[in-house]
């Protein structure tokens, strides 16, 4: 026995002891290793089998150099993830360093004003008479920051001098707002610096125009990221062209553009605005590269930009890019945008959209960064991608989405836009193109009807203000919740212009029944999630008519962006575009949705009594057909102090027959309104004032046969399984009293189907209000999706004593509502709903004492 221990501890010391490789057998292992890291024993062997130059190894020790190969391979991929942390925090150290260093010149600069004040207010008679005084130098000074007055004579639009000097200059203002004091700076709420953030975002506070900047690393080299900012139709959604008119090369090595740009209105109650700019790229001579623009007006000099009609010209103060090469790789960027909107020529309730520098911040600077993170990410291959796609195809779908609904929503004139005549009322626009070949390219086979010479599309957009509704919340609602608004002929119309056969126009059909579950197939996001791409599929439709049958299931390619609720100033979009079941790399797209844009809020004391409707005239018939319902509620209410407001603009596509242009105005013209009045309900349920005493509380639906019948089996069950009634002793009031006092249960009663996946068909208030939803989207919701694990497996523990006895109890837990917000409840009741041939029609729930966690 000891001699069998000896043996086996001499075997060990020679498995563990060192064997010095050769080169040969070293390149031999590793090629096995880049094909399996970890090789089975079975592998190894037949690896010395195969190699002869390892047969005086040992299998052991075969393993041990695997063993210590992979260990190896993991520290070095530990110290490059170390090393590259490393350098994100000396740059973002070194960043915040020169961030803290303009902070004290911007204090230094305040505390001397702020003695200056004091000076003037003590001796008011020496401030206003002394006029060599440095306190007044200063004021006058600012004030010349603020409104700088015509410094610079026309310069020769043919002199390259000229240009060059104007290009210096702008340099010079750009550099002192991306690394000094030029601008008061104001940290933007929400965004912190770190190594893993988006960077550092600053908004301007009392300046002229509105600014935004941002500083943040990006692992991409100066001149790849200088190369995608200045592709400015690749990240910005609101720009429509870019055209460079003139390079021009200076004598240090750089160049100047002449450029002329035109933007997207971001609403239909606003003009769009252009710019005629120069843009200078040079080097500075620490390395680091700049690419800075200002607008040729007047007081600069310069030549004069080409005119265009339907746009305002907007003008750029010195904004740009300031990049700097990292060690190691990578670089550390500066941007800065400056504009001056001209904010006097839009009404005065959508001024907050062109003088709200967080809105600046997140339309250009943090959509330009996040664009740059997102290449870099890309470039590296660290973000998966849906659909077999490369990233670079769905960033064109998404582009491609964004700027389609941009065109529907402004409709200019040179693209084949005119808008119809209406029909007396000024709430829905309709918009008609009858040429849209500028529009979609040529991506559309020649059988599709937008190609048709004897039809087009048309457009039906409407805008609205909505008052105490987060615009991320809304969106989010209309998302998860189509059937809440859409309407299924509508739907299946809107696919029908994939196909060359023609459609009938639909009627439209009230805002009730079932559409069938959606389902989202996710293609792409963005780094933080802000934006995401996917296809939407709606089923079991059964859509068809007379003269054609489509598929069960419908497509939609849809945009999501801006629903986190707690980015300042971030517009909320949803945008779709019915596609085709192949879904091929140039599907034709005809892009429709919403777009909510906030408004700062504002303390509104004095207009009592001014609406807030920016369509005053948009009111909808409700569904009774009598009064009409108000977007919002005056600020006149009491509990009103403080109004958080958004501008809601709504644009629907079509294409058409010429034969049926006036078919489809009155089908979309009466869709939209539809669509308006839907949305002014869920804005209404969802917005956190809604308990406040000016809405009305909701009554219990309007008593149709089949509410009736499905009350009275509740009822009848529930006291046929337990012995108890359900309700109080019914009154002799009403017609249906059942249906009242089950609508007005203070526990939340829901239904589901019996099905394999069963999802709810029926709910009280106290159901609706606990699932956050309505009675229409309520059959959107399935019930695994409510229960969580612990429910789930209650459920089905219970589901076969429910379904032979008849009830069952189920303890209390927590479930999750609709928008994703838990509920607790302290019991949970389940029976079997019989109808009037005793046969199980459904199953009931009654969660008792329910309340958001």
């Amino acid at each position: 026995m000891a001699t069998k221990e000896k043996l086996s501890h001499q075997q060990q010391l020679d498995a563990g002891k060192y064997v010095r490789y050769t080169p040969e057998q070293v390149e031999a292992l590793e090629r096995v290793y880049s094909e399996c890291p970890k090789p089975s024993s079975l592998r190894r062997q037949q690896l010395i089998r195969e190699c002869p130059i390892l047969s005086n190894i040992e299998p052991k020790q075969i393993k041990v150099w695997f063993q210590n190969r992979r260990c190896r391979e993991k520290q070095r991929k530990e110290a490059s993830r170390l090393q590259t942390v490393n350098r994100k925090l000396t740059a973002m150290n070194k960043l915040l360093m020169e961030e803290n260093d303009r902070l004290q010149k911007q204090v230094s600069r305040l505390v001397y004003e702020n003695g200056c004040m004091r000076n003037q207010l003590h001796t008011p008679s020496v401030a206003t008479t002394d006029t060599s005084c440095e306190s007044v130098v200063t004021s006058s000074q600012h004030l010349n920051q603020l409104n700088p007055p015509s410094q610079h004579p026309h310069r020769d639009a043919n002199s390259p001098a000229g240009l060059l000097a104007i290009a210096e200059e702008t340099l010079a203002e750009f550099l002192s707002k991306a690394t000094g004091t030029a601008v008061e700076w104001v940290q933007m709420v929400g965004m912190k610096p770190g190594p893993d953030s988006i960077g550092i975002i600053a908004v301007s506070h009392n300046c002229s125009g509105v600014a935004a900047r941002a500083c943040g690393l990006v692992g991409l080299e100066p001149t790849k990221v200088a190369e995608i900012l200045k592709d400015r139709l690749s990240w910005y959604r609101d720009c429509r062209s870019v055209d460079v008119l003139s390079i021009i090369p200076t004598g240090n090595g750089g160049t100047i553009e002449l450029i002329y740009m035109q933007t997207y209105a971001p609403t239909t109650l606003a003009s769009a605005r252009d710019f005629w700019t120069l843009r200078y790229t040079t080097g500075l001579e620490d390395g680091s590269l700049v690419v800075c623009e200002r607008s040729l007006t007047p007081s600069t000099g310069g030549p004069t930009g080409p005119p265009a009609q339907n746009f305002l010209r907007a003008e750029m103060l010195p904004s740009g890019y300031l990049i700097r090469p990292c060690e190691g790789g990578g670089s550390m960027i500066h941007i800065v945008d400056h504009v001056d909107l001209d904010a006097w020529r839009v009404p005065e309730v959508l001024r907050p959209l062109y003088e709200s520098p967080k809105i600046l911040a997140q339309k250009m600077t943090i959509a330009a960064l996040r664009h740059i993170r997102q290449i870099a990410l890309e470039s590296g291959g660290e973000i998966p991608y849906g659909g077999g796609r490369q990233p670079a195809v769905l960033r064109t779908f998404s582009q491609r989405l964004s700027r389609g609904f941009n065109d529907a929503v402004n409709g200019f004139a040179d693209d084949g836009w005119s808008v119809l005549n209406s029909d007396g009322g000024e709430d829905v626009v309709i918009s008609i193109n009858s040429s849209p070949n500028k529009l979609v390219g040529s991506v559309f086979p020649t059988s599709n009807p937008f190609f048709s010479t004897s039809g087009g599309i048309l457009c039906a957009k409407a805008s609205m203000l909505l008052q105490n509704v987060p615009p991320g919340l809304l969106v989010r609602f209309l998302r998860e919740h189509r059937s809440e608004w859409a309407d299924c002929g509508v739907d299946a119309y809107s696919a029908a212009s994939l196909r060359s056969g023609p459609y009938a126009v639909p009627g439209l059909r009230p805002n009730t029944g079932f559409m069938g579950s959606q389902i989202m197939l996710p293609l792409a996001n963005t780094l933080e999630n802000e934006e995401f791409l996917e296809v939407m599929r709606l089923e079991g439709h059964g859509f068809g008519h007379d003269d054609m049958v489509l598929p069960r299931d419908l497509y939609m390619l849809q945009l999501c962006s801006g629903l986190d609720e707690s980015s300042l100033g971030a517009c909320a979009q949803l945008v779709f575009a019915p596609i085709d079941e192949s879904f091929s790399d140039d599907a034709p797209l005809l892009p429709s949705g919403f777009r909510v844009i906030p408004l700062d809020s504002k303390t509104d004391n004095s207009g009592g009594n001014r609406t807030l409707d920016l369509a005053s005239s948009l009111e909808v018939r409700s569904e009774s057909g009598g009064r009409a319902t108000r977007a919002v509620s005056d600020s006149s209410s009491p509990s009103s102090c403080s109004n958080v407001r958004s501008v809601l603009t709504i644009a629907f596509q079509f294409s058409y027959e010429s034969n049926m242009c006036d078919n489809v105005a009155a089908m979309a013209r009466q869709y939209v309104r539809s669509v308006v009045a839907s949305v002014q309900r869920v804005a209404m349920a969802i917005s956190p004032s809604r308990i406040g005493a000016q809405i009305e509380p909701r009554q219990f639906p309007g008593a149709s046969p089949e509410a009736h019948t499905l009350a009275q089996w509740i009822h009848r069950s529930y006291r046929f399984h337990t012995g108890a009634d359900l309700i109080s002793a019914l009154d002799s009031q009403g017609s249906d009293p059942v249906l009242k006092q089950l609508w007005h249960h203070s526990d939340a009663i829901v239904c589901c189907s019996l099905k394999a996946a069963p999802v709810f068909t029926f709910a009280n208030q106290a159901g609706l209000d606990m699932l956050e939803t309505t009675l229409i989207a309520l059959q959107d919701i399935s019930l695994e999706k409510i229960l969580d694990e612990d429910g789930r497996k209650a459920l089905c523990a219970e589901f076969q004593k429910i379904m032979q006895q008849g009830f069952a109890s189920l303890p209390g837990g927590v479930c999750m509502s609709s928008m994703g917000r838990p509920v607790s409840y302290d019991l949970a009741v389940a029976w079997k709903v019989l109808n009037d041939d005793n046969s199980p029609h459904c199953l009931a729930f009654m969660f008792q004492n329910w309340s958001f966690v």
